[in-house]
């Protein structure tokens, strides 16, 4: 059993790792407390390939693998979890269930540019009624001649307020062959009666773009339809399961900013005439993250490992995603106990991350989907 990251996985890590120190961490007040997009961040993100590791060069890909994407994203997110959350949607998601189960027509027209980050991508699921019962969504497509067009509201989409934001994937009710069923489209953004509603004011995520999305006879190409019209739905979640890699590399990356930050805080930090490290109390604190951060960071490696060998991981993706998201509120909880009133200041970094710590926890699925599948693995004997 190897450890070991290889030359090319170390060299994207270290890469990512230089880029959000001096590109990204320098922002982090007005990342963490303005509803700026930092479209020249994004910019220079795509620039770097980023966005692209995972996917063939013949469509702008880097040609790396699931691992290194995740390091990527581990490492971002230690600057901004919010830019580490928009290439999950953007690449895991997005591009992912294109390059799996689009036609040779709409990968050459989409991926290219979402693998250089000169766009990115939406994903629109969730609806007012519907969260965690995705399969209960109401949006519904009718095929009229030469076009769908859609009807229905989708609320809390990430990302499809950017400007840089050509196109949702969207997931609508279509009768197929008599049959209701849950299919996948491609909606270009510039659809007549495609709607971006309202913005989402967050408790975390400030610069992240979240809208409602409003769908009014909103017509689209009649090859807009992504997969197969009878498996829109597992399309879906099968991407959602890289989705939750995703969000535990961005936890993980997130809790160790939040260690680093508490660590050369106790060491500064003077009371009772000497160091707050010194006391046992701070220490214990300290390491239990340390030990807490790497068992999530093994937990997402190892489910990332399996999705290269093309091997199943739900259960580690959903255990990695559970362990992580609740993982990074206890240690963001622990460094702003550490950073005392400091820690509530939006000056120090830990402030934002505590925030954006319950919002890991919902986004890909809430921590009790997460022990429902894992439950639902466990009773059928899939994992033992």
């Amino acid at each position: 059993m190897n450890f070991d990251l290889s030359e090319e996985q170390r060299i994207i890590r270290d890469t990512a790792r230089r880029f959000a120190k001096e590109v990204i961490t320098p922002h982090f007040y007005k990342l963490s407390t303005t509803t700026e997009v930092p479209y020249d961040i994004l910019s220079k993100m795509g620039a770097m390939g980023f966005m692209g590791v995972p996917f063939d060069p013949e469509y702008g890909g880097g040609g790396g693998d699931w691992v290194s994407l995740h390091l990527v994203i581990e490492e971002v997110s230690k600057a901004d979890i919010a830019l580490g959350a928009l290439i999950d949607v953007t690449t895991s998601v997005v591009a992912q269930e294109i390059d799996r189960f689009g036609t040779e027509a709409q990968k050459r027209e989409w991926l290219p540019d979402l693998c250089a980050g000169k766009t990115i991508g939406s994903f629109a699921l969730t609806e007012p009624h519907c969260g965690s019962d995705a399969a209960a969504l109401k949006t519904r497509a009718v095929l009229e001649g030469d076009e769908w067009v859609l009807n229905g509201t989708k609320q809390f989409i990430t990302n499809v307020g950017l400007k840089n934001c050509p196109l949702v994937l969207v997931a609508a009710r279509a009768e197929i062959d008599g049959q209701d069923q849950i299919v996948t489209f491609i909606a270009p953004k510039n659809s007549p009666g495609f709607i971006v509603g309202r913005s989402y004011h967050k408790i975390a995520f400030a610069s992240g773009a979240t809208n409602e999305l409003v769908f009014d006879n909103c017509r689209i190409p009649k090859d807009s339809m992504l997969g197969d019209p009878k498996r829109g739905f597992a399309q879906h979640l099968s991407v959602l399961e890289t989705g939750r890699i995703s969000i535990a590399a961005a936890c993980v990356g997130a809790a160790q900013a939040c260690l680093e930050h508490a660590l050369a805080y106790a060491r500064e930090r003077i009371q009772f005439g000497k160091p707050i490290y010194e006391f046992q109390a701070t220490q214990f604190k300290l390491s239990d993250m340390a030990v807490k951060i790497e068992m999530a960071r093994t937990l997402y490696l190892k489910a990332a490992w399996l999705k290269d060998q093309g091997r199943p991981h739900t259960f580690e993706a959903a255990s990695a995603k559970l362990y992580a998201s609740e993982m990074l509120e206890q240690c963001a909880s622990d460094a702003v106990q550490i950073l005392g009133g400091n820690g509530l200041m939006e000056d120090y970094p830990v402030a934002g991350i505590f925030r954006a710590s319950k919002i890991m926890q919902i986004v890909e699925g809430t921590s009790e989907v997460q022990r429902i599948i894992i439950g639902r693995l466990l009773a059928s004997g899939a994992h033992i």
